[in-house]
């Protein structure tokens, strides 16, 4: 069949959302499925390339505001490549809506992915939020043939979606990419982390709604052993560099800066705890979690609805409670002192996502949706 897939933003943008829609149009490719991306056409990208495999078309938005780029003309090109299906992703939010309107004028099924909830930072914020839901977001949620949640309770809890019957599919991970066997090579020597030195890694952005302040904070309750590593980019970066001065965390914590695809697995094979600190119902799942239990490392992430489900509580790793740097640094010291236990919890999280999370399984069971409504 032919699918399109609409997402707001795609590659050079790095996100959840953007890795989750390049990996399943990968895989649906794999399987025989001609699939193409709709995304914003960003400055200095082309307006029709391929990205590792994957036809990209950049549409030009009529402008960018709140992270959230206008897109109309996306309806015009869905109309012009014709599709069997057009499956958009959300947030940031709007583009759904004009899937949903070519869909409609196409006559072929619509699915939405709701990834998670609209929180715009900003003193409108929460007027914007409730304005969207209440119009065009309600009528693109009552327009979509599918609705689909990477939760069961992060679906449970969201006001946009709760009334709608949603099927749950997870995130999943490239699990030959995100191995056990991956060497570390020399990542902490490059960052200055003796090998006798525990690391605890965090990777993702730098952004207000990450919880990373509260990370940063809970350093101070690990004894000096201890090396924090916060790669990624963003403008929350100051904010966490005055924290770092203001408790004396000066060579403890670490900020490598974006960290390139190509050395990222070496990443979680150097650490011995990966860390997802979360406060925001922005963040529903967590890839990056995956991404280090399919490395056998185990995690500690934050307790709260969508992330709580990527783990059982001891078996895979340790939830948190969120805005508390004290618990934090308890459980990661909990994981960091008892290495039969990190070692349990890392083989069992790479179990768990061999049994659920590749690609292979989740993108079937996309594949799955998609036959049931055609």
């Amino acid at each position: 069949m032919k699918i399109a897939q609409l997402s707001p933003y795609m590659y050079p943008h790095l996100g959840g959302v953007e890795s989750h829609v390049l990996e399943l149009s990968k895989y649906l490719i794999k399987r025989g499925h001609e699939v193409y991306i709709v995304t914003t056409q960003l400055e200095d990208t082309k307006e029709r390339e391929t990205v590792e495999g994957v036809p990209v078309i950049r549409v030009k938005p009529l402008t960018i505001k709140l992270s959230t780029p206008i897109l109309p003309n996306c309806q015009k090109v869905l109309m012009e490549e014709g599709a069997d299906i057009v499956h958009a992703h959300s947030p940031p939010p709007l583009a759904e809506f004009f899937g949903v309107r070519a869909a409609d004028k196409m006559n072929v099924p619509f699915v939405l992915t709701y990834h998670c909830d609209l929180e715009i930072p900003h003193i409108f914020g929460q007027l914007i939020v409730q304005l969207y839901q209440r119009t065009l977001g309600t009528y693109t949620v009552s327009k979509s043939d599918k609705i689909i949640t990477t939760t069961h309770s992060y679906g449970a809890t969201s006001r946009a979606v709760w009334y709608r019957d949603s099927t749950v599919i997870p995130n999943a991970v490239d699990s030959q990419r995100f191995h056990p066997s991956n060497s570390p090579g020399d990542i902490k020597k490059k960052l200055g982390i003796g090998e006798d030195e525990k690391m605890v890694l965090y990777v993702g952005r730098i952004v207000y709604h990450k919880g990373l302040e509260h990370l940063v904070e809970s350093a101070s309750y690990l004894d000096h052993d201890v090396k924090y590593v916060l790669g990624g980019t963003g403008d929350f970066r100051p904010v966490l560099e005055d924290i770092v001065k203001r408790n004396d965390l000066q060579g403890r914590v670490i900020f490598p800066g974006r960290i390139p695809n190509s050395e990222l697995p070496k990443y979680y094979a150097a650490a011995d705890v990966f860390v997802l600190p979360s406060v925001s119902r922005l963040e529903a799942f967590g890839i990056v979690a995956l991404e280090a239990m399919a490395s056998a490392t185990p995690v500690v992430v934050s307790d709260i609805p969508g992330v709580r489900e990527v783990i059982t509580e001891g078996e895979h790793g340790l939830l948190s409670e969120p805005l508390n740097p004290a618990n934090l640094a308890g459980k990661i010291r909990t994981i960091i002192r008892n290495p039969d236990m990190a070692e349990r919890m890392g083989k069992n999280g790479r179990k768990r996502i061999e049994e659920n999370l590749t690609w292979a399984i989740v993108a079937e069971q996309i594949e799955r949706v998609y036959q049931e409504l055609i």
